[in-house]
């Protein structure tokens, strides 16, 4: 082949017009353009041709998954692997066996070999990765934290590969001489080497998924993952701003991943209003006639009323003692009897999940009664919405109950204050003439 090559060599250079004694200075760098030219060719010819055909063949056949596996940069990606081969194959022809040129071309050929490899290695690896993200079972898993790992391994090989063959080592002694400089290394690779371990930890105790809302108060991130790299994960708040976090902080502190809650279909809303305990007494038999008359107590009230008579006769108390001898309603029992029909018949209160309304430790600002339920409305504006209508609902008949919400003074209550003692003064020292008048107005401004 080398005599042919030189053939045509010599007949090249004597139709440019170039003389018979300076054919020796150029006829290597001819016949090494010549081949070239012709891998470059034969790299043309697959891409111009082999691609299309291979792709109308793959495009025709029922299953997907060959789409992408055989796109078309993976196609000219293999193209390339093999006009490399074919040129390493070639190119030692032109040169001198074992001459100084043939070996620092064969070095820089086999480099190219291996840069060819690992470029088809990473597009079916991108392939892959892109089929396994396709399936159902794979979504909004970090697909893309994986595949950057695995193409950072293939770098690494590539690389060292690449490295021992220019320096003519084995690639065991280059890892051996790396070892004393890995303090250097990890120094240098530190977030990647771990948010590559982090990367790891995430995907395999599903941990974290795209799509997800988390919230990691100590960042200031409260929103929806919307990419998971080997590197950083990268999180759009509900205002819109993005938040950007190395996996390893994810996994050394806590955070909230509210997916799990999205599955259940049910989000808990917890609601206390405080109530003013000098408003709590026992019930009157006024207060109890007007209790009746609410639907939602209609089956508990009778109820109650009955298991406290039943409760009484069984200690010999009489109906006619002081109530606090015997077992008696008060206001806010009914009240959250009353809340919790309410909870139970008019909301979307979830009744397989807990649902409950409690009173909490009474503090100096009164005696919180909270409400304790799950709401199927797992979206923010729903949610808000369901919330917003229940707290509502829960101010407005409290005075029906003959409870009241504690609130600190405010200035407008300061003012009312200061002018009900004014007219109180001024009653003191008015005539007896006028004296009920002013009552009567004092007593109107003191409510």
């Amino acid at each position: 082949m080398r005599h042919h090559l030189k053939k045509w060599t010599d007949a090249l250079l004597d139709r440019l017009g170039v003389e018979s004694t300076a054919h020796e200075g150029w006829d290597l760098w001819v016949a090494f353009g010549l081949v070239v030219a012709a891998t470059t060719l034969v790299d043309l010819l697959l891409t111009w041709g082999v691609v299309p055909l291979v792709r109308k063949v793959v495009e025709r056949t029922r299953v997907k998954w060959d789409d992408t596996l055989f796109s078309t940069r993976v196609l000219k990606c293999g193209c390339h692997v093999v006009s490399a081969v074919l040129l390493a194959a070639v190119l030692p022809v032109v040169f001198e066996e074992k001459s100084e040129a043939q070996l620092l071309a064969m070095r820089l050929m086999r480099v190219y070999v291996i840069v060819s490899v690992f470029r088809l290695v990473s597009a079916l690896l991108y392939a892959s990765f892109g089929i396994v993200a396709a399936r159902p079972s794979w979504q909004n898993k970090p697909i893309k934290g994986l595949r950057q790992t695995a193409q950072g391994i293939a770098l690494l090989i590539c690389t060292i590969l690449a490295v021992s063959i220019l320096m003519d080592k084995s690639p065991t002694l280059l890892l051996t001489s790396l070892g004393a400089s890995a303090a250097i290394l990890m120094l240098i690779f530190r977030d990647s080497i771990l948010g590559f371990v982090s990367g790891i930890q995430l995907s395999a105790n599903d941990m974290l998924k795209v799509g997800d809302w988390i919230s990691v108060p100590k960042f200031g991130a409260d929103g929806a993952v919307e990419e998971v790299s080997l590197t950083t994960v990268k999180i759009r708040n509900w205002d819109n701003t993005i938040v950007t976090l190395p996996p390893y902080q994810l996994v050394s502190d806590s955070f909230v991943n509210w997916h799990a809650m999205q599955l259940s279909g049910g989000r808990r809303i917890m609601l206390s209003l405080l109530v003013d305990l000098t408003s709590i007494r026992f019930c009157t038999p006024e207060m109890l006639d007007r209790f009746r008359k609410i639907r939602l107590l209609a089956d508990w009230l009778p109820r109650a009323e009955q298991e406290a008579a039943e409760f009484d006769a069984s200690l010999g108390i009489g109906a006619d003692e002081p109530p606090i001898n015997g077992s008696r309603l008060n206001n806010l029992a009914v009240f959250r009897a009353y809340m919790m029909n309410y909870l139970e018949q008019r909301t979307s209160a979830r009744k397989d999940m807990k649902l409950a309304v409690r009173m909490l430790a009474p503090t100096d600002t009164g005696v919180p009664i909270e409400l304790y339920f799950y709401t199927p409305s797992i979206y923010f504006v729903d949610y808000v919405q369901v919330e917003l209508a229940v707290f509502e609902h829960m101010l407005c008949v409290l005075p029906e109950f003959g409870l009241r919400a504690y609130q600190a003074p405010s200035g407008e209550d300061i003012k009312t204050w200061m002018r009900t003692m004014q007219m109180a003064r001024t009653a003191r020292n008015a005539p007896a003439a006028q004296t009920t008048q002013t009552t009567q107005v004092v007593a109107e401004a003191s409510k």
